[in-house]
């Protein structure tokens, strides 16, 4: 059960029993909100437990479908229309008594959502979702709402953040019958002390939702893995009536973020670490990307696949490391949801989206009908059996042949479009839940005119990036051989477009900041990333890697990296601060280790001293000899200068680092028993 987010303001609800309902009954009405096929749809109410045709208090929709026609696509059209709003009632139905809604779908394929109102409240809402061959079925009890019940809805607080101040935020909704307009906010963090914020002047009305900032921070100085509780108190000064659903909590992992070792790379030979390759099953690999808890280094990769079977993804757990372990898996409808895909981009809050390269997802000849996937990263959810609509969480279907895909926030991501030559924001606002089908809360906003170009063939991806703090999108143009950026803050809505299903908005923007970023150097180029003031780029012709500096007004080159293996696409800064791509030539995943002149492997430990943590993100640094003895420890910057240096008598022993700012620093050890001296990079992000 999906509950429902109201925003209409309510004047005046009728919160008593209609005057024609006996004591001890409810008036009851449901809303019913069709698909696109609407005459494919018959359903019925009836007490709960009843088979379908048996003790009928209603039945609606198509009759010539009835309760046996489901999946027989035999249906005389008929009954509900396309796209419709239906309210069906009142009843009379005894409180605290069961009734079903029995679905049943001529394609059985879903379609409808049903919305139970008891007493004038919207107390259930639910989708249909696939199935209906024999009847999906939702039950509900009569239960009109209590006087003051705020319910924790879900918390937004990402799953994986840094230390540092961390804001606790999310969701509170209002089940019961009365308008809230001040209560207490409270967060608890590993059971414990309690911080609490009175939060008034409000208007919170019955069954609206509440989206709240607590007003002060978590401040977290360690790594680790904590649990963050959030509930309401005194309701306008009374208590919560129902406590059974006032507190929402999750865990959050606290760790370090990625470091900027971009700079490592000059002067330096690439070393190519193959992750997998097309012996593990890698076949045209397209894009990567790393799931947000950074400390998993969990690793996914898109694969282009073919039309035929749609695209798959390839799940790295532990990636470049000794105990990595992978997983191929392809969606039951990735023929629609995932045809061709070219990008993958995961979103904070751990949902991913993806582009696909196909211009009619429905592969039918028809009006084309494609766009950007949501989907969930859980394993329990992602590419299992969820009936014919797959495992998806979400799709619109306004851009054909999509050459690359970047998140911005939540269920926010950027598409480049192929075939309008321009970016699109998609904003799928709250997913419909695995395999249902409801987009009318989608946000379509689509910047025209930016005269982008493609692979003629659609099959070199050209991918983008939002650099997060200062909002420039970054777009490879492709066919164009160029870098452009575009201010997200900017533009101004000059039109709007008809789309292919409802949406809550479908509007053309125009008024841009858009520049030419990087315009000359570049033969073919696809992948894309940033980092602070660094950005890396793929050329999938040469393959090159080219390093600029971002921080004027145009590209600066920096660096130029010599794969020597043309065919690279996606390309990412792992959670190392190290280069991984993909190469759909010779189909492998790939990480670049730092070499120096001599043929040293600079990423491999070769101390006799560990250090951690790296990055470095406290005040101390520890150190852990592997052999015991005596060291002098030195802190040097990344210039050579001496900042620092004392004596480790201990196997265990800490360098204070409290006034190092960010950056980039080196470690010298000398071992004042044997003479030798081993020296070391680290980060400090702080």
């Amino acid at each position: 059960m999906k509950k429902f987010f109201f925003s209409i303001l309510f004047s005046a609800l009728p919160f008593i029993v209609s005057a024609q309902c006996l004591i001890g009954e409810t008036e009851v009405t449901i809303d019913v909100d069709t698909d696109a096929f609407g005459y494919e749809i018959y359903w019925e109410l009836v007490p709960s437990g009843n088979a379908c045709g048996v003790g009928t208090i209603f039945a609606g929709g198509n009759t010539a479908v009835g309760c046996g026609g489901g999946g027989v696509q035999n249906q005389t059209p008929g009954g509900y229309g396309n796209f419709a709003s239906i309210t069906e009632g009142p009843w009379c139905l005894l409180d605290g008594a069961s009734y079903d809604i029995i679905f049943v779908d001529d394609w059985a394929d879903g379609g409808a959502t049903f919305t139970v109102n008891i007493g004038g409240f919207p107390i259930y809402t639910w989708s249909s979702g696939t199935g209906g061959g024999t009847g999906s079925v939702f039950t509900f009890v009569v239960t009109p709402p209590q006087a003051w019940d705020l319910q924790g809805e879900n918390l937004t607080t990402y799953n994986y953040v840094p230390v540092g101040n961390v804001v606790v935020e999310g969701q509170l909704f209002n089940f019961g019958s009365n308008t809230i307009t001040s209560f207490d906010l409270n967060y608890q963090i590993n059971n414990g002390t309690i911080v609490t914020a009175p939060l008034t002047g409000l208007s919170l009305l019955p069954f609206t939702a509440y989206t709240f900032t607590h007003p002060t921070l978590w401040n977290v100085v360690v790594d680790g893995t904590y649990s963050l509780k959030v509930w309401a108190s005194n309701l306008d000064g009374n208590a919560d009536m129902n406590n059974t659903n006032d507190t929402v909590q999750k865990t959050v992992i606290v760790g370090p973020v990625t470091p900027n070792l971009i700079d490592d790379y000059a002067g330096m030979l690439p070393m190519q670490h193959v992750i997998i390759d097309a012996s593990d099953g890698v076949l045209v690999p397209r894009d990567l990307d790393f799931h947000p808890t950074l400390s998993n280094k969990e690793l996914w990769v898109i694969l282009k696949s073919t039309e035929g079977s749609g695209g798959e993804t390839i799940k790295i757990t532990n990636a470049g490391e000794v105990s990595q372990s992978y997983i191929a898996q392809q969606d039951g409808n990735a023929y629609h949801f995932m045809s061709l895909p070219s990008g993958i981009a995961f979103s904070e809050n751990e949902n991913f989206a993806t582009s696909p390269g196909v211009f009619d997802a429905n592969h039918d000849g028809g009006s084309p009908f494609t766009g950007p996937t949501l989907w969930s990263s859980d394993p329990l959810i992602y590419a299992q059996p969820s009936g014919g609509n797959g495992s998806h969480f979400d799709m619109l279907h306004e851009s054909q042949n999509c050459m690359g895909i970047a998140h911005e926030v939540d269920n926010v991501f950027w598409v480049h479009d192929g075939t309008s030559d321009c970016v699109v924001r998609y904003d799928f606002v709250d997913d419909h839940g695995a395999g249902n089908s409801d987009h009318s809360d989608g946000i379509i906003r689509k910047y025209t005119g930016m005269g982008l170009s493609q692979d003629p063939a659609y099959h070199v991806s050209s991918h983008l990036v939002l650099d997060k703090a200062t909002d420039w999108l970054y777009i490879v143009d492709t066919g164009n051989d160029r870098v452009v950026r575009l201010d997200i803050n900017s533009g101004i809505q000059t039109g709007t477009f008809i789309p292919y299903e409802v949406t809550a908005e479908s509007s053309i923007y125009g008024g841009y900041t858009m520049e030419v970023f990087v315009n000359a150097g570049l033969t073919q180029p696809s992948g894309i990333d940033v980092i602070e003031d660094r950005m890396i780029v793929s050329d999938y012709t040469t393959g090159q890697i080219f390093v600029y500096d971002i921080s004027g007004a145009s590209g600066t080159l920096l660096n130029t990296i010599e794969t020597g293996t043309p065919g690279i696409m996606g390309i990412k800064i792992g959670p190392d601060g190290k280069i991984w791509y993909v190469n759909a030539i010779t189909n492998e995943v790939v990480r670049l280790d730092f070499i120096d002149a001599a043929g040293i492997d600079e990423s491999s430990n070769r101390l006799t001293i560990s250090i951690y943590p790296n990055p470095a993100n406290g005040n101390v640094l520890n150190l852990i000899s592997k052999i015991g003895g005596a060291y002098q420890v030195t802190i040097l910057s990344a210039t050579g200068q001496v900042l620092s240096t004392e004596i480790m008598n201990q196997s265990n022993s800490t360098v204070d680092i409290a006034n190092l700012v960010s950056g980039h620093y080196f470690i010298q050890v000398l071992d004042l028993t044997t003479g030798s001296i081993q020296n070391e990079k680290f980060v400090v992000a702080k």
